[in-house]
């Protein structure tokens, strides 16, 4: 019977077997753990490790086909895997076999693996190093980046030299993306191996001249890593990187503001100074006479602030409108440790919009508000309103919300605050409501004016139901009676008939001390409080027995008749107590106040011990000693010294040498001398920098400085920040006859074109030095001062274009000429800015405006400097701000779908701040409703992929109040409607926004000649036209002007032709370019013409404009 039973499971288990490899043959998935029935019969148990085994086999297999598909879709559902936390470190010799893949997708997954788990199987990770140094030579960019990321992340000693070799190539690599990667990889072998400091310093000194704004804040962040404290790297790279602050990405702005931060309290002396009268502009005041100015120059040194002072601070102001709020926060922190004092306020407006923010963001931004409010309270003091409690605020944001109050509260002010406090003491939130009446103590002992309503206010509180604000109340009390308590015993009497009601035990110490310490104005109260407290003694808590100790001394030692058998029992009751604090007490006052032979003399002493008139209390703010620490830090968020923090030096007494920041290019000089001429060198060179000198007239110049603005301008975003470094611009020649703009493109073709036009062009009687046009020497020896020029200062500050003018170093009649000509100049110069994003930074060209009253330039030159093209990039692709903006307003949502929340919205047609590829949609938001609707948001959006850039939430909007906030949207160049959920707390309404097509579109500038050329290029089936018949009102130039640009956001192209109407833009999304030209025929009727690639919007476009052109 046994026998043939176990031939029949020999046989089941057999079939079993079979069932399973022709599974597997199939490429099926079964359960993976056998069942009950299953395991008895193959009485087999399967280990955890078999099971977790079989669960991976499926991507095994696939890992190991020959398939590249069925590869790429197993190492998406490893990263799958790895994303949500779970472990794939068994599949590491799978997945490494295919690091020499020669598919682009594949090879990125496995090394984002890779980064991932080599640390932990660094064995298996070295069997593959030869393949990651081959992948270090690979054409494609993001390859050499991973493979470099892989390398550093293996955490291996002995392969330290192979990562020091691929981080010095990888730093001199063609792409910025893999200097970017070098720059992190060094951080990652200094704290595996410190040993190699020297080394890794000499790449980040080479990385720190990087020109790619994607590399600046990687590598300013492995300085901060490795060598903090060389702060001679810094000193030829300060102004390059000031410039590109603006362009670079917002996490590394974060890093190097910090570091110019550092920088610049080591290098500039303190713009704090008293009694020195701050004079950066060198100017007179507005009814200052020539006798005043030379009498206060006697009495008073002014301060003048460093160009590179001042150009950091420039810089960095645009940067306050920044969406990333540490950016922000690290803004504010730079003008508090730098800017002169009157300069600070700028930050408060930005600092407030941070509390919209989410909580986490708010608690630290009022972290940095209650430090800087101890300060200067003048600074918050306007948005006082701001700090108000909200119901709907955490306990951690009202209680900081709260301490800036406090620090705001003031003679004028504290009326209001006080209804203010006298609501929150009725909170719900009981730790808020203690923290409030500690808020109204220290108004009342700030501002002696409000002491007796306070006080007056706190007393009616203890009769409050609530245990907490009595406790509270009576704690305040004690401190505020300790000022001036021989008014207020009465107030005493009050508090000893309710020491029977208080239970918390630091209200019942706090009037047992005041009992205690003023005995005598209460004698007959004292001693029954303290028979009360005999009878209770044993059951109190440690701090009311030590309280009573300290009462029944000194009672003894003023009124002994009545305490004296009082006062031995509760010294008998403490003597034998559990806690040793009671006894050591009990012990120390026996001897000091009851006399006996070993006392000895301290016994004469003991009421002028216990008795001793004690300090009132001062109550202070909790911020008061963290500006110790810099503001933004974790170290001030924590109030301590956090592990990496690096402490702000003092302002140096006397400024070191700034010549140590001059950069001097000699290039640029061999370069361009030939295009020029040499018979023409000091016109051409006038040529170059009269737009400067016309407006700088009497600015100073220093040998060796650079042009602190004219660098800001140089270095953009985009191919212009790459292609050209900062110390190019800054050092102009005389020979070279280039533009201070950074821009080569835009400055010289812009030039000529108007050079053309005018045919009169003018150049100043001074003749510049052969050296540089703003790299003079002043005569006083005053060093280097920056000069704004073209549109640089317009750029990065809209108010201080014109705040560094010094005298000139020329001739004293020249001098004196110009100053008869420099107060009106500027002024035209003001009129004539061009307002300008931060975004259109990069693709701003600053063409000369006022033309120098002088020399008219021969027509040779002028012939010259037809073909001169600094660039081989065609302008055409200049984006610049709309000229024509009308305002069409769509309904998003009516008030009664909304049930109350009414929503429009309008294309803004400016340059999205959010990324450069979306739309900007204003949207106008309006509570008709009778109650305040809480938290709008943004909530689904369909398609899913699609790319908003959502809004803040809005916490709280107020019946009949309406808010505009800004969206960025990416319609990927289509008509498409953007699908999307608009929420409210309670509720969700479903939206769209549909642009038309010319909102798809941002203008761009060119020249007729460009127009024509880039629409050659667009012939055939990139070119859409149409006959259309025009109303008879629109056929003049303006007409047509304002109808095509209220239709489509282009820009205007001059024509020669009267006939001819040229318009330009380019898609926002991806950049093609969109020509539009209005050739006028007989009878109001016109050839409509579009030449773009995307043949889809042109037609929408034709029919969009047709419509308008034909409206009467």
């Amino acid at each position: 019977m046994d026998v043939g039973f176990s031939s029949l499971r020999s046989e089941a288990v057999g079939a079993m077997r079979t069932v399973l490899v022709s599974v597997e043959n199939l490429q099926l998935t079964l359960k993976t753990e056998p069942s009950q029935e299953e395991q008895a019969l193959t009485h087999i148990e399967s280990s955890p490790k078999e099971t977790h085994k079989a669960g991976n086999e499926d991507l095994k297999e696939m890992l190991e086909s020959n398939k590249d598909s069925l590869k790429l879709e197993a190492m998406k559902r490893v990263v799958g895997l790895i994303a949500k936390g779970k472990n794939a470190s068994e599949l590491f010799p799978a997945i490494v076999k295919n690091v020499a893949s020669k598919n682009i997708e594949l090879k990125k997954l496995v090394y984002v693996y890779l980064v991932r788990y080599a640390e932990e199987q660094q064995d298996l990770a070295l069997l593959s190093i030869s393949t990651f140094q081959r992948a270090l030579k690979d054409p494609n960019q993001f390859i050499r980046g991973s493979a470099l990321r892989v390398l550093s992340s293996i955490r291996v000693p002995i392969i330290v030299p192979i990562m020091m070799l691929a981080i010095k190539e990888a730093a001199a690599d063609l792409s910025p993306y893999v200097r970017k990667t070098s720059a992190h990889a060094i951080q990652k072998l200094y704290s595996m191996d410190p040993d190699q400091k020297e080394q890794l310093i000499e790449v980040i000194e080479k990385l720190l001249k990087d020109k790619s704004t994607l590399v600046a804040g990687s590598v300013v962040l492995a300085f901060e890593e490795v060598c903090p404290d060389r702060i001679d790297l810094i000193h030829k790279n300060y102004r390059k990187l000031c410039n590109l602050l603006v362009d670079v990405e917002e996490w590394g702005q974060v890093v190097i503001i910090s570091m110019l931060t550092r920088y610049a309290r080591t290098q500039f002396t303190s713009p704090w100074k008293e009694g020195a009268m701050f004079d950066e502009n060198n100017e007179k005041a507005f009814y200052e006479s020539d006798s005043e100015e030379k009498k206060d120059q006697t009495e008073a040194q002014p301060y003048i602030m460093d160009p590179d002072h001042r150009l950091l601070l420039r810089n960095t102001k645009p940067l306050l409108q920044s969406r990333n709020t540490a950016v922000v926060m690290s803004v504010a922190q730079l003008y508090w440790h730098l800017a002169p004092k009157h300069e600070v306020n700028i930050v408060t407006k930005s600092l407030v919009r941070l509390l919209r923010s989410h909580r986490e963001v708010q608690y630290i931004v009022l972290q940095n508000i209650a430090t800087m409010s101890i300060q200067r309270k003048g600074m918050f003091e306007p948005f006082m309103k701001s700090f108000y409690v909200r119901s709907t605020d955490a306990t951690h944001i009202k209680t900081l919300k709260l301490e800036i109050l406090t620090n705001l509260a003031n003679e004028a002010n504290i009326s209001t605050i006080l209804r203010e406090f006298q609501t929150y003491v009725k909170s719900q939130d009981k730790s808020f409501a203690a923290a409030t009446i500690q808020a109204i103590g220290r108004c009342a002992t700030n501002i002696s004016e409000v002491t007796d309503t306070c006080l007056s206010g706190l007393v009616l509180l203890l009769s409050n139901r609530d245990e907490t604000v009595v406790a509270e109340s009576v704690v305040v009390i004690k401190k505020l009676l300790q000022t001036q308590p021989t008014q207020h015993s009465e107030i005493i009497k009050h508090m000893a008939k309710l020491f029977d009601n208080i239970t918390v035990s630091m209200a019942r110490a706090s009037i047992l001390w005041l009992m205690g310490e003023y005995c005598e104005r209460v004698p007959k109260i004292a001693p029954d409080v303290l028979r009360k407290m005999a009878k209770t003694f044993t059951a109190e808590e440690d701090i009311v027995k030590l309280q009573t100790v300290n009462l029944a001394a000194k009672l003894y030692l003023t009124n002994s008749k009545q305490t004296k058998l009082l006062t031995q029992y509760i010294l008998n009751l403490g003597k034998y107590d559990q806690s040793y604090d009671i006894r050591d007490r009990t012990r120390f006052i026996r001897q000091l106040i009851v006399p006996n032979e070993k006392s000895g003399a301290l016994n004469k002493y003991a009421r002028r011990i216990l008795l001793a008139p004690k300090p009132a209390p001062v109550l202070e703010s909790a911020f008061k000693d963290r500006d110790r620490y810099q503001l933004g830090t974790l170290s001030h968020s924590l109030n301590t010294k956090a592990t990496g923090y690096l402490e702000l030096s003092d302002w140096p007494a006397v400024a070191p040498d700034q010549s140590v920041r001059n950069v001097e290019v000699i290039e640029p000089v061999q370069e361009w001398a030939p295009l020029v001429g040499k018979t023409k060198k000091p016109k051409s060179d006038k040529f170059y920098s009269d737009n400067e000198e016309e407006k700088e007239e009497e600015r100073s110049e220093s040998s060796g400085s650079e042009d602190s603005s004219s660098s800001s301008s140089s270095e953009e975003s985009g191919s212009g920040s790459e292609e050209e470094s900062s110390e190019e611009s800054d050092h102009t020649s005389s020979d070279s006859g280039k533009s201070s703009s950074g821009s080569k493109k835009s400055s010289s073709e812009s030039d000529s074109e108007q050079k053309k036009k005018k045919k009169t062009i003018k150049a100043p009687h001074k003749k510049s030095k052969p050296t540089a046009a703003f790299s003079d020497s002043d005569e006083n020896g005053n060093g280097p001062v920056a000069q704004a020029t073209s549109s640089s200062a317009e750029s990065s500050s809209d108010s201080e274009t014109d705040s560094e003018d010094d005298s000139d170093s020329d001739s004293p009649a020249t001098q004196q000429k110009k100053k008869r000509d420099v107060k009106s100049k500027p002024k035209v110069e003001v009129t004539s800015k061009v307002e300008v994003s931060l975004l259109d930074l990069d693709d701003f060209s600053a063409a000369p405006t006022n033309a120098p009253k002088s020399l008219v330039v021969s027509s040779s030159l002028l012939s010259d400097l037809e073909g001169l093209s600094l660039s081989n990039i065609s302008s055409t692709m200049q984006v610049t701000t709309p000229s024509f903006g009308p305002v069409k307003t769509y309904e998003l949502l009516h008030h009664m779908t909304g049930k109350g929340l009414s929503a429009k919205y309008h294309f803004s047609r400016q340059p999205c701040l959010y990324q450069p590829n979306m739309v900007a949609v204003q949207v106008i938001l309006t509570n008709s409703s009778d109650h305040s609707l809480d938290e709008i948001h943004i909530g689904d959006r369909s398609p899913a992929s699609l790319n908003i850039h959502c809004f803040n939430t809005i916490e709280r909007l107020e019946p009949e109040a309406s808010v505009t906030v800004s969206m960025g949207i990416d319609f990927s160049d289509s008509t498409q409607a953007a699908n999307f959920q608009l929420c409210t707390k309670e509720d969700q309404f479903s939206v769209s926004i549909q642009p038309a097509v010319g909102e798809l579109l941002m203008p761009s500038t060119m020249t007729e000649q460009d127009f024509i050329k880039e629409q050659g290029k667009l012939l055939g089936m990139n070119e859409t036209s149409a006959t259309i018949t025009m109303a008879t009102a629109n056929t003049s130039s303006q007409a047509i002007s304002k109808h095509v640009l209220c239709a489509a956001n282009v820009g205007v192209v001059s024509s020669s032709e009267n006939n001819f109407h040229r318009f330009a833009g380019q898609t926002v999304s991806s950049g093609a370019l969109v020509l539009v030209s209005l050739e006028l025929k007989e009878s109001s009727t016109a050839l409509l013409t579009i030449n773009t690639e995307k043949s889809v919007m042109a037609s929408m476009l034709l029919r969009d404009l047709k419509q308008s052109l034909a409206q009467a």
